[in-house]
């Protein structure tokens, strides 16, 4: 080996053999292999590269090479990661994606990586490590952010932190605790959740309890409590603050900058493949993220200036902190790059790069050449072998129906395999799946030379079909020539016919003045029989002339009473005995007349028109499945989709519509609890897709197209995931669904009527927080009581204000449960007045517990100067009036429960803290009137409790 070539930097030795992760962290500025127990721990202070090698198409593997900066790393230290990082992709062969991920901002793929979240830790090498012997458990408090990738960050262990609007996650020594805020996102709960249970087995053994704390909870319920004197105390909480982390670069129109000599120069025009000239590099900007393109032909030189100029451009932009710069090389493009382009057409580039194999070769070999680097064992492409995809439970009830006049005709079962191409088709195929109740397969198969009424009435007549069975069977649109597996097993055999029956199409083909091909008794036809399996084992009628034979298949051949079984040299068994079954299936009861290629006889030849030359090239039928999940949404300019990388059956959160696509098929998947009005649209959202999936990487225009509903799944589609049956089975929203997973449904029934309910609209969001906000004034008033009065009597008499507090709390707490159960249509009825009786039971037993009775109070002189706590307490009584009043008109059952997985003494009163005295100004300024609300909300309940509104305005008036 020349001494000029660069020896494999040893860290690096086998990198990429194998699909999966690897992690090298920077110690020195070289790279040094992570132990994979330490996989998703990044420290602040250091810098690391992670490589994903994923398998390719024909035995090729892609790769992904990510280098992650912490916060706190040093320069120099970010600059061999980005150095080590080409390096890498040299010995690879240069065709990586190369990503730079900022700490607080990494990419959805790179969080995929690491499932449920990454943890950000204090430290680096520079500082030093201590070993885990001797590091000592610190508290730590995260706040949880993400629905389908989770970004933890640690914020400082104080109240301070904490807001109404994230879910927070405590992690103590011998507990858990999740603090879901008031208007956190239901699906951000959940997700919390599997960090919640990450943290437990990864830190914990797996023998911690774990504590779920709601916003807005009294401080009397045990978890609820021993939480917040963790904290110092319960009071009210701070406006959410927005961080640097919590940045978003404004969203702006994507621009196309060339590059040349360092200097960056604007593209005008529409984005389009065609801008890009192989031998130059481009800069894309896209906000958060910036692409830097690569032409195959361009220099070394060229790819470290244009990777220079990225740097500059987000530094000048202000963005060097928040905005992900990725490379990418022509030929090796990611999806996500070709999304920002109007229309990506298939060439000289494809996904698994095969097209540039023979051109791109010599290339990639200069350019490792010019680096210096050798390479040492080349992955060799190996055949891919489809393997038999997964297909629907045989001895299932079947029904067919052809389209005619507007209608729906059932078709004899004699005539099930039999498609006209000027037809269309509904399917209904029921069959139990397993130990579950019976499924159905509902599909329409729409002819090619199809007439476009009919096809709207297929679509339509299926949806109501759909309808009557409240939406459960899986809906499928397939057109002729694209039938799926799961389609053909069910017709054995199955035979596509030319020509149609319905009266449409025939008027349609007269008016055209074309000649109506169907099928009849004195016509010659000529069938091709394809496939080996029954999967695949499809049949065709083609043209009955010579040249439609092939050396490589069997045909049938229909000529009058006559039918010749025709295989030709190179045909399989398979084929020869598909060609008997369904030469039975068309014409039952007829001899076959055998005749083998090169020995046919001349009566043979006479039916075709003449013996003529024909093809032996075996058409290759083998479809490669590249599973692809995203989730949507629809703006100005159309669909926008996002991929969710490294999908698992976690990712399908059953608020959403997402979209699988195959390559061979394409899901549109429906949550239980998605909106009515949008599951209606779900064949729109999917025929957009595939308009733009078609033109970006040239997915067929007539690729199957699927409905699946919840709880529904077939079998081809769980497939495609590490399915568990049980979790589908779980019911209510995201948080009850892992809520029922994690502590099991028995502990989550007991109190389902609690669970947290996702608003639709951010304008209920009010009611959750006033409740929480009215709770901590006062608890803060409660807690401060003791302190500004002076010291209790010794007298029996005046021991009931701590008893009186207590039984307020209770009281007020009911009144909440009550709250959050009932409905404002039922408090409505004579019957259930108990809701607003409670609440001013509790009002009373507040006032009381603030102002006691005269045969409880003592003859002391009340104090002349001004007294803050009383109108701490006035605002209390407030802002919690105004609450209970509101809920009596509008409940919103938003608190969910606090469950524990195990039993711990109950915290009654927390510590006071010096921020308990602070009061929301907003709920102070409440106070005014509070008489009269109270005398409202007391005139319904009892006498006793009238008696309590006058206690409420004298406390009112006092203070």
């Amino acid at each position: 080996m020349s001494s000029s070539v660069k020896l494999l930097d040893p860290a690096f030795q086998g990198a990429g053999q194998k699909p999966g992760i690897e992690i090298w962290r920077i110690e020195n500025f070289q790279p040094v292999p992570l132990p994979m127990s330490n996989y998703g721990e990044f420290y602040m202070g250091d810098s690391y590269i992670v490589l994903q090698t994923t398998p390719g198409k024909g035995g090729s593997n892609l790769y992904d090479i990510h280098f992650w900066i912490g916060k706190d790393t040093s320069q120099d230290e970010a600059l061999a990661a980005a150095i080590k990082t080409v390096e890498l992709d040299a010995v690879l062969g240069g065709r990586a994606v190369q990503h730079r991920e900022l700490q607080g901002h990494e990419s959805d793929k790179f969080l995929s990586y690491f499932k449920p979240c990454i943890i950000p830790l204090e430290g680096g090498i520079a500082s030093g490590f201590k070993k885990p012997e001797e590091e000592e458990f610190e508290t730590r408090l995260y706040v949880c952010r993400g629905k389908r990738v989770v970004k933890l960050k640690q914020v400082p262990f104080a109240r301070s932190s904490l807001n109404h609007d994230d879910v927070f996650i405590l992690d103590t020594r011998n507990k858990i605790y999740q603090f879901n805020g008031v208007n956190s996102n239901i699906q951000e709960r959940a997700k919390a959740l599997e960090v919640v249970q990450f943290l437990k087995e990864k830190y914990h053994d797996g023998t911690c309890s774990v504590a779920i704390v709601e916003d807005g909870e009294l401080y009397t319920r045990s978890n609820s409590g021993e939480f917040w004197v963790l904290l110092g105390g319960f009071a009210p909480l701070n406006k959410k603050a927005t961080a640097e982390d919590d940045v978003i670069p404004e969203t702006t129109s994507t621009k196309l900058y060339s590059i040349t000599d360092g200097e960056m120069k604007p593209v005008e025009g529409e984005l389009s493949k065609g801008l890009l000239g192989n031998n130059k590099c481009y800069l894309l900007d896209c906000g958060a993220e910036v692409f830097v393109w690569v032409g195959r032909a361009t220099q070394v030189e060229d790819r470290k200036a244009a990777s220079r100029v990225a740097e500059d451009f987000v530094t000048g932009e202000n963005r060097a902190k928040i905005a992900r710069i990725t490379r990418v090389i022509q030929g090796y493009e990611n999806n996500s790059f070709k999304s920002k382009f109007d229309s990506w057409p298939e060439g000289s580039t494809a996904p698994g790069g095969e097209e540039i194999k023979g051109k791109g070769k010599g290339k990639v070999a200069a350019f490792l050449k010019q680096q210096g680097v050798g390479v040492k064992g080349t992955i060799k492409s190996v055949q891919v072998v489809e393997e038999v995809p997964a297909l629907l439970e045989d001895g299932g009830k079947m029904e067919v129906w052809y389209i005619n006049d507007g209608a729906k005709l059932p078709l004899p079962e004699a005539d099930f395999g039999k498609f006209y191409s000027g037809d269309c088709y509904i399917v209904l195929y029921s069959y139990h799946s397993g130990e579950r109740k019976e499924d159905y397969f509902l599909c329409c198969w729409i002819g090619k030379d199809s007439i476009e009424e009919d096809q709207k009435t297929a679509y339509q007549l299926a949806t109501k079909i759909s309808n009557s069975y409240k939406g459960r069977p899986v809906q499928g649109r397939v057109f002729e020539g694209k039938e799926p597996p799961q389609f053909i097993t069910l017709f054995q055999p199955m035979v596509v016919l030319k020509g149609g029956l319905s009266a449409g199409y025939k008027k349609s083909i007269a008016d055209k003045g074309l000649t109506d091909e169907t099928n009849k008794a004195d016509r010659v036809a000529l069938f091709r029989i394809s496939g080996t399996s029954t999967h695949n084992n499809k049949v065709l009628q083609v043209d009955a002339v010579a040249t439609s034979l092939n050396s490589a298949e069997c045909f049938l051949l229909k000529s009058g009473s006559s039918i010749y079984l025709w295989h030709g040299n190179q045909r399989t068994r398979k084929q020869e005995q598909l060609a008997a079954k369904v030469a039975a299936f068309l014409e039952p009861g007829v001899s076959l007349k055998r005749a083998r290629e090169g020995k046919e006889s001349n009566a043979f030849w006479l039916a075709l028109g003449g013996k003529k030359s024909y093809t032996s090239e075996i058409e290759s039928s083998e479809t490669i499945r590249d599973p692809h999940l995203f989730t949507f949404s629809l703006n100005k300019k159309g669909l926008y989709v996002e991929e969710v990388y490294n999908f698992s059956q976690d990712d399908l959160l059953t608020e959403d519509i997402l979209i699988l696509d195959t390559r061979a098929e394409v899901f549109v998947w429906v949550g239980q609890c998605v909106d009515v009005k949008e599951k209606e649209n779900v064949f729109k959202i999917g025929q957009e897709y595939i308009d733009r999936a078609s033109s970006l990487y040239g997915l067929s225009p007539k690729v199957p197209l699927y409905k699946v509903t919840e709880g529904n799944e077939p079998c081809f589609f769980t497939t495609f995931f590490s399915w568990d049956p049980n979790r589908a089975t779980v019911h209510g929203n995201s948080y009850q669904k892992k809520l029922a997973l994690l502590f099991g449904p028995s502990q989550v029934e007991e109190m389902e009527a609690m669970l947290p309910k996702q608003e639709k609209t951010t304008g209920n969001q009010g009611a959750p927080t006033q409740r929480a906000s009215a709770l901590a004034a006062l608890t803060s008033a409660f807690n401060k009581s003791p302190s500004k009065s002076p010291p209790p009597e010794k007298s029996t008499a005046n021991q009931g204000g701590p008893t009186q507090r207590a039984s307020a709390l209770a009281a007020l707490t009911n009144a909440f449960k009550s709250a959050t159960r009932k409905s404002s249509t039922l408090e409505r009825t004579p019957s259930n007045q108990s809701g607003s009786t409670q609440r001013a039971a509790a009002l009373a037993a507040l006032a009381a517990s603030f102002n006691p009775s005269a045969e409880t109070k003592t003859s002391a002189p009340k104090p002349v100067r001004s007294n803050p706590g009383g109108s701490q307490r006035a605002a209390a009584i407030a802002a919690l009036s105004a609450v209970l009043t509101a809920e009596k008109k509008k409940q919103s059952p938003d608190v969910s429960p606090s469950i524990s997985t195990s039993s711990t003494p109950a915290v009654t009163s927390p510590p006071t803290d010096a921020d308990s005295s602070e009061v929301n100004p907003s709920e102070a300024d409440d106070s005014v009137g509070v008489a009269k609300t109270n005398k409202e909300d007391l005139s319904e309940a009892n006498p006793s409790g009238a008696d309590g509104s006058q206690e409420v305005a004298k406390t009112n008036k006092e203070d």
